[in-house]
């Protein structure tokens, strides 16, 4: 019989980097899982044994890849895959599911994409601190969901810096000045009447400059990233305060209270009081 660790996290109320649900399984011999796809990054560390992942790449089409003690793998939100244990050499990994705004920035920061989702470590020592940071989320379940998201962004320091494929270049550095000057008026701005103009000018680009290197970092545009935020922003309000609908949405930026809700709504599929009502 396979030996596992399964945790779902308890919280979402994390908007950069959240974690969903991890774990350690030891497998038994052919063991498999899928074809299924996630709804967020998931990745598995290989601990010791080896496997196999299919995987469809960024054109639909299924690749096949070997994977074997230290090296990891990472599932895209949305990506059709199945992974299956060695037959004599079963293997047994450790598994983190998160997701957020930062998240794909920091995926392709380690050089992984759904053409290239093998990870390899660069640097052992590393790749150590990076490993033990996962075992500790999944040994360590029931500490505060503030200490596990720490623990995850210690891990994904790890993960980036220790991957094969991680390539920052000066050109890579400048992006992420710009990407961060844009989250910071963002974060103390969402509640006005702000516009990406409004962004852009903060960064001292133009906007359409702008637009286009947030979207090629962050896979939204700025007004989808900003409609995001703020939605993410009210859920947090609905979840933890008694509120009104109608002041919530003032706070985050939606003085018209049905422009509110018809935002809401097109990001969650349901009003903002249905929402309330069913995650109070």
């Amino acid at each position: 019989m396979s030996e596992v660790i399964f945790s779902v996290f308890p919280s979402e109320n994390f908007i950069d980097l959240g974690l969903y649900q991890f774990g350690w399984e030891q497998c038994d011999p052919a063991h498999s899982f899928g074809p299924a796809a996630r709804n967020h990054y998931l990745f598995h560390l290989c601990l010791s044994g080896t496997g196999r992942l299919i995987a469809a790449n960024g054109k639909g089409e299924d690749l096949e890849y070997q994977i074997k003690s230290g090296q990891g793998f990472m599932l895209f939100p949305n990506q059709v895959c199945t992974y299956i244990a060695d037959r004599d050499l079963p293997w047994e990994y450790v598994w983190l599911e998160f997701d957020g705004l930062r998240a794909k920035e920091a995926v392709e920061l380690a050089g992984l994409t759904q053409d290239c989702p093998v990870y390899k470590a660069r640097y052992k020592d590393i790749y150590e601190n990076m490993k033990s940071e996962m075992l500790y989320i999944v040994n360590h379940k029931d500490e505060s969901p503030f200490h596990l998201i720490g623990h995850l962004y210690l891990f994904m320091d790890g993960f980036v810096r220790s991957s094969t494929a991680a390539q920052i270049s000066k050109g890579n550095r400048l992006r992420d000045f710009y990407i961060k000057e844009a989250f910071a008026f963002i974060e103390q701005n969402f509640q006005n009447n702000i516009s990406v103009e409004d962004i852009a000018a903060a960064c001292g680009l133009n906007r359409s400059y702008f637009g286009k290197i947030f979207h090629e970092t962050m896979g939204k545009t700025p007004q989808e990233f900003l409609i995001t935020y703020r939605m993410t922003k009210a859920t947090e309000l609905l979840k933890l305060t008694d509120l009104s609908v109608a002041d919530i949405g003032n706070v985050v930026g939606y003085p018209n209270q049905l422009h509110f809700s018809r935002a809401f709504k097109n990001v969650y599929g349901v009003s903002p009081r249905q929402w309330r009502n069913e995650h109070k």
